[in-house]
């Protein structure tokens, strides 16, 4: 029997094919012998509200009032925030606020500024 390749994400050795594509338990990462180390989900695409494409350092403006979970602020429309960074998640964006402190927030809810 053939040895497996090691994952390309986590470099685990507890590698199983499934048909064409190898699977990695450990971690989730599946990918084909063709593609290598490559991994289209290694770079998720977030875009705006408008379909702009986002990325680490852009500066973005809020396009509604966003209330703040657990206290009575909200981040009013048209609020800048500047330095974004993209994250996994539903909230796929790490920032600072000023006035508010670290947040994050929706990509559906800012435009690229």
């Amino acid at each position: 029997m053939a040895a497996l390749p090691n994952c390309p994400k986590c470099n685990s050795e507890y590698t199983y094919e499934d048909g064409s594509l190898f699977i990695c338990p450990e971690c989730g990462n599946e990918w084909t012998l063709e593609s290598g180390t490559e991994n289209e989900d290694d770079h998720k695409i977030v875009k705006d509200a408008n379909g702009n494409i986002l990325n680490d350092g852009d500066s973005v403006t809020v396009i509604k009032d966003l209330k703040v979970k657990g206290t009575s602020l909200v981040v009013k429309i048209g609020t800048k925030v500047k330095s974004i960074r993209l994250v996994e998640g539903d909230h796929d964006i790490d920032c600072k606020i000023e006035g508010f402190g670290p947040m994050k927030l929706k990509s559906e809810f800012v435009k690229k500024a």
